[in-house]
């Protein structure tokens, strides 16, 4: 699969505009430079993933942007729940989106596009923990919603309260061993079945459903020992 050529006219997804591309990658996938296709009558979005996978690997730069635009929710609420930072979520989700790229013919059931996708974001977030993990930690952790809460119009109290218990939480992630992380991840942000989890850890199911529990109890401790408050905070996840 051709990569975009130069001089080609191109165009940013909105989502990355802030985030200038990583100068070590020899072309832009996310911020995201997207060559125009020349083709006409091709569609801006095909929301059929596999439709797309098959155009993409035909050389319709079209449909990688549509690829991009239709995962990008995700991959980016992936690389967040691992690093905790909202801008380096944003720059990590661009090196998963080289990956994709790259190994797009290595999909080989386009049934199962959504595993294999989660699998690259998985090992692409695992390497780069590997690669900071001589770094200090940061305490000034900007962090984005975990779920897709409901909300009617917040106001500015509601705005900062929700803000600070979102840096509270991503950074009681932080506490959590890697394997725990991983699965609050998958679990409690992705919205994964157990058994998919378990798939992609490569762990038995029933080891990968007790350690769900002691994650979800460890982390509610974690948010209550940051938070000052009484040990019966745990109780607030079942």
């Amino acid at each position: 699969m051709d990569k975009p050529v130069d001089g080609a006219v191109c165009r940013s997804l909105p989502v990355f505009i802030s985030n200038p591309p990583n100068p070590r990658h020899q072309w832009c996938v996310c911020d995201v430079i997207v060559a125009r296709s020349k083709r006409e009558g091709t569609p801006r979005r095909i929301m059929d993933p596999t439709e797309l996978i098959r155009r993409c690997r035909a050389g319709d730069e079209l449909a990688w942007e549509a690829l991009v635009r239709q995962q990008q929710g995700r991959i980016c609420s992936v690389a967040l729940g691992y690093v905790g930072d909202q801008d380096e979520a944003n720059d990590l989700a661009q090196e998963i989106f080289v990956r994709v790229w790259d190994r797009l013919d290595t999909c080989t059931d386009l049934e199962k596009f959504g595993p294999w996708l989660m699998s690259i974001a998985r090992n692409a977030c695992l390497d780069h923990l590997r690669r900071r993990k001589a770094r200090p930690p940061r305490q000034d952790v900007p962090a984005a919603e975990m779920t897709n809460l409901a909300s009617s119009i917040p106001t500015p109290e509601d705005d900062w309260l929700a803000t600070s218990r979102q840096r509270l939480v991503h950074r009681a992630l932080r506490r959590l061993s890697t394997i725990n992380r991983e699965i609050i991840v998958l679990k409690e942000i992705q919205g994964l079945p157990l058994e998919q989890i378990a798939n992609m850890l490569g762990l038995p199911l029933g080891t990968v459903k007790s350690r769900s529990s002691r994650a979800r109890i460890e982390l509610a401790r974690a948010v209550v020992d940051l938070d000052g408050g009484p040990a019966s905070g745990q109780e607030a996840v079942s």
